[in-house]
């Protein structure tokens, strides 16, 4: 008496195709192959359509709520008369130069107030004090100590970025494992080794966090600064299209500032991605 074998497709489950349709094992590749750049464009098409469904709603003053191709328009006009490509060097100029001071000034300071007992016990106090006054908020003081010049700016938008950078950089230097620094040292290393090759590397996450959130708020802080004793940058012209109206105008630096800090978020990340790369393995 013989038997028949049951057919291969009925022992072993069958080979992906590698179709989407029939289930969520496509999905994962589907969205790969799509990539982050897809996803934004869709997700600026869908901003653009319901912005559009609501302008032609009528709810809302059309001189008040341009159209996207009004907004587009005034862009073109802006970049055609050469007046956006010096506003965007102009604002970069004094984000970045801010950037950098404020940056290295709460690296520094976060190194201090996590390794050291006179940074921990007499400057971190004093700096738990001052975070949270608003950066906004010291723009007069600035002007009165630096009058309208490029260092007042400077100095706003360095202090903007020093205080999240300082928090972040100090909570994960803060953080290092304990056992890290007790094999450490039972392996003869010193201060400085410990520092660059131990908690230095361990959080690097936490710093770049502090680096992407205080980038943000450079270019939060570029348009307050560029209000006053300034004839040029996005910030100024931002402040000029609400004292005329223009609320197209308005609208398209607004987007080109926000396409500016996506982009330099960007930078960022790829360029910190060497030294985090173990936590996003980890992860």
């Amino acid at each position: 008496m013989t038997t028949r074998s049951a057919p291969a497709e009925d022992v072993a489950p069958r080979a992906s195709t590698g179709r989407t349709g029939g289930g969520l094992r496509g999905i994962p590749q589907w969205r790969k192959r799509f990539g982050s750049l897809g996803w934004a464009i869709a997700g600026l098409g869908v901003a653009a359509i319901v912005w559009s469904l609501v302008v032609a709603g009528g709810e809302f003053p059309r001189e008040l709520f341009p159209s996207v191709p009004e907004i587009l328009a005034a862009a073109r006009t802006l970049w055609t008369d050469g007046l956006l490509a010096a506003d965007i060097a102009a604002s970069l100029r004094r984000a970045c130069a801010g950037f950098v001071l404020g940056a290295a000034a709460g690296i520094a300071a976060a190194v201090l107030t996590a390794t050291t007992a006179v940074g921990r016990n007499l400057l971190q106090p004093v700096l738990r004090l001052l975070s949270p006054i608003p950066t906004i908020g010291l723009v007069p003081l600035a002007i009165l100590w630096f009058g309208l010049g490029e260092s007042s700016k400077t100095l706003v938008i360095a202090l903007g970025v020093f205080v999240p950078v300082w928090i972040n950089s100090h909570a994960g230097l803060a953080s290092t494992p304990v056992d890290y620094l007790r094999a450490a040292r039972c392996l003869g290393a010193g201060r400085g080794q410990i520092l660059t090759r131990i908690v230095l590397p361990e959080a690097a996450p936490d710093i770049t966090s502090g680096l992407r959130v205080g980038a943000a708020m450079a270019f939060v802080l570029i348009v307050v600064a560029e209000m006053t004793g300034t004839t040029e940058g996005i910030g100024y012209r931002i402040y000029q299209a609400q004292l005329f109206s223009q609320a197209d105008r308005l609208i398209a630096c607004l987007i080109v500032l926000g396409i500016i800090g996506a982009l330099c978020d960007l930078a960022i990340a790829a360029v910190t991605a060497p030294v985090t790369r173990w936590a996003a393995e980890e992860h």
